[in-house]
């Protein structure tokens, strides 16, 4: 999928996924304050990573699926600064969709940081539950239907 100059693909082998680690690390642990083990959970190796990359191969943006059965969980959704309000977070989402049904799902679920909501909603998804904190940010369930 492309958005722009920007394609949104799974992580074309072990230097996109360091790449979007460091992402990840810039946009939640330096920007969010977010702790370093809350975001490395161990569960890389086992997930899909998308990213969004420009037309210097540099990756701006990343997410990841994490199979679990007909269920997915997208998560650590994260967009450098400079890149941000050019749609690359909706084209990641719109990615994960087909991704999601094929690796069997049929919902996609997620942790939304409340901010963001509108983004989820505007792509489909639905909040569940009430608002909880994660890494003492606050974030609601959301799912989406994707089969």
């Amino acid at each position: 999928m492309t958005a722009g100059l920007v394609t949104v693909r799974p992580a074309g082998g072990p230097g996109e996924i360091a790449a979007a680690l460091e992402l990840r690390r810039a946009v939640f642990v330096e920007e969010q304050g977010v702790e370093i083990a809350e975001d490395l959970d161990g569960r890389d190796d086992e997930a899909l990573h998308l990213v969004a990359v420009d037309d210097d191969q540099t990756v701006i943006g990343t997410c990841r699926l994490l199979a679990d059965g007909q269920r997915i969980k997208l998560g650590r959704m994260a967009v450098a600064p400079g890149a941000r309000r050019r749609g690359i977070a909706a084209a990641l989402l719109g990615a994960a969709d087909a991704h999601a049904v094929a690796l069997g799902g049929r919902r996609i679920v997620l942790a939304a940081q409340t901010y963001a909501t509108g983004l989820y909603e505007r792509a489909g998804y639905a909040p569940r539950g009430d608002v909880f904190l994660d890494a003492g940010i606050e974030h609601r369930w959301m799912e989406k239907r994707v089969a």
